[in-house]
């Protein structure tokens, strides 16, 4: 499926020109050799790989033998200080002064998270960035911004190699965990290669212009590269049954495929160690220190919110549980392995206008990042934290410390809600457009701004007020931050691309090459 230049250059003439010495005087060694991605002329790739390439010169890179993406899906910068004071708050402890896992890293930068040809991109194009490190249009996954959206004639030519391709070439092991579908737009992004990112379950041919194209489920069983992926946990069941077939947990749920391929077991066919589970019970009985290639759908469609997984039918594990899984498995790979880590959901909570299951989405996301931390070792492991775009939710007002995050605003000392020109009060946390504008009474749309004087405002279900009416809340297309520590890690700096931290991971793990330096000037005559 995939086009590869075959040209190399030997990790140790890369490394060596660019590494800082060690105490000893002695260099570090390369652990592998760079290659060069099919999309290495694309002039996104281009710029950001001499941005970089810069950087390594002036600072040199320590060789990372393994590689964790943690992805919090529209997880922006307000996201990340609400979810602060409301992880704080929910342990009892001061909410603005306590510090997440992600801020404890030490090396953060910003992130520009524009497509090619959107101001305010979507998911599909932003992951396309980070694993492939060009900059595409929106609604697309795995090809360059020369491919059109909708059109599968145009991708030829314009495909791209991601840095889960390029791993599984050079023999690591991979994963894959998200809380969305696996198939959704920020996992997809690792193996698939499609003009439009909802072309899911089944592309048929009366699809506009989508002759020829594989939809993303059967791209990922058909996915050639290396030995598979050895980890993949994620939603989404009803992308890999086949048509017809009902939900394990819900029989009143079918597939959503429109053809007779039954992709779990074809999974299963591919060896006797290929397994599949999609409840709490087959997670807990698998033994993830041996050598099965294990998929996960434990869902239907996304998993559950972690406010409402104790309520699963079947039971599903957390996000902390299937990263822990997903290390311990990858681990016992002696060359590395490389692993992204998704918090779908915190999106999810968003578009609804909820701000209560977005924060507590984002604790959760960040426990798993402090998981991943305890289980590897910071001298080997490159860790990045980081978002693919943000939401319009802000924190605003002038609430007191220690007022509740999900609160009504209140300056007051004894806690009276603080009001605003409609005599009405108003919460800290609100989001510029999105559902919570308006609410139906008889049957009609009524945006008039509700009284909160008597509401819950804390309540899980609660969505937050907005200024115009939406049914789905839209990205936020300010810069997100970039968390990062581990050999590679001193790259993260200043007000980065989004597609320049393909190159960071790219570099310091040594799976891609160095630019070409530029030809010699002719000698004047």
């Amino acid at each position: 499926m995939r086009k590869f230049l075959a040209a190399t250059l030997p990790a140790l003439a890369l490394l060596a020109a660019c590494s800082p010495q060690t105490e000893s005087g002695a260099e570090p060694k390369p652990l592998r050799t760079g290659q060069v991605p099919q999309q290495s002329t694309d002039a996104y790739y281009v710029r950001a790989a001499e941005a970089v390439d810069t950087r390594i010169a002036q600072r040199g890179v320590k060789p990372a033998r393994n590689v964790i993406i943690f992805i919090g899906d529209g997880m922006g910068i307000s996201t990340v200080t609400a979810a602060r004071i409301y992880a704080g708050q929910k342990r009892g402890l001061d909410g603005e002064s306590y510090r997440l896992t992600m801020e404890t890293l030490p090396y953060t930068a910003l992130s520009k998270t524009y497509s090619n040809d959107f101001q305010v991109a979507d998911s599909a194009s932003t992951a396309t960035a980070m694993v492939t490190g060009v900059k595409t249009n929106s609604r697309t996954l795995g090809i360059t911004s020369d491919a059109r959206y909708d059109n599968c004639a145009s991708i030829e030519g314009h495909r791209t190699d991601s840095l889960f391709d390029l791993a599984e070439r050079a023999g690591l092991a991979t994963g894959v965990v998200t809380t969305a579908r696996l198939t959704h737009a920020t996992p997809g992004a690792t193996y698939s290669e499609v003009p439009n990112r909802d072309w899911e379950a089944y592309v048929g041919a009366d699809d506009n212009g989508a002759d020829g194209c594989e939809d993303i489920a059967a791209q990922f069983i058909d996915w050639p590269e290396g030995d598979g992926f050895e980890i993949a946990f994620g939603g989404g069941r009803s992308a890999f049954l086949k048509q017809g077939a009902t939900d394990p947990e819900d029989e009143r749920r079918e597939s959503f495929r429109r053809d007779d391929r039954d992709l779990v077991a074809e999974w299963q066919a591919k060896s006797a160690g290929h397994k599949y589970i999609y409840d709490a019970a087959g997670f807990a009985a698998e033994d993830f220190t041996g050598s099965d290639k294990v998929l996960g759908l434990f869902e239907h469609s996304h998993l559950q919110y972690e406010l409402d997984r104790a309520d699963d039918v079947a039971g599903e594990p957390s996000l902390v549980e299937l990263t822990r899984a997903a290390i311990t498995r990858l681990s016992q790979d002696p060359d590395g392995f490389v692993l992204m880590v998704e918090g779908g959901r915190i999106d999810h909570a968003h578009h609804a206008g909820n701000a209560a299951r977005a924060l507590d989405e984002t604790d959760m996301f960040d426990q798993a990042i402090a998981a991943a931390l305890d289980m590897t070792n910071s001298e080997d492991t490159l860790i990045i934290v980081t978002a693919d775009h943000s939401h319009t939710m802000t924190i605003s007002g002038y609430p007191k410390r220690g007022n509740p995050i999900l609160g009504l605003a209140s300056s007051a000392l004894d806690g009276t809600p603080d009001k605003a020109l409609d005599g009405k009060p108003y919460t800290t946390l609100g989001y510029m457009n999105g559902p919570g504008a308006c609410r139906s009474v008889d049957g009609k749309l009524d945006c008039t701004r509700l009284d909160l004087t008597d509401v819950d405002t804390t309540d899980k279900e609660f969505l937050q007020q907005s200024l115009y009416p939406m049914w789905s809340e839209a990205h936020g297309g300010e810069d997100v931050a970039i968390f990062a520590s581990g050999p590679g890690a001193e790259l993260v700096s200043g007000v980065m691309e989004q597609n320049e931290i393909f190159q960071v991971m790219g570099r310091a793990s040594g799976l891609v090459a160095a630019p070409a330096p530029a030809p010699a000037p002719e000698p004047a005559e």
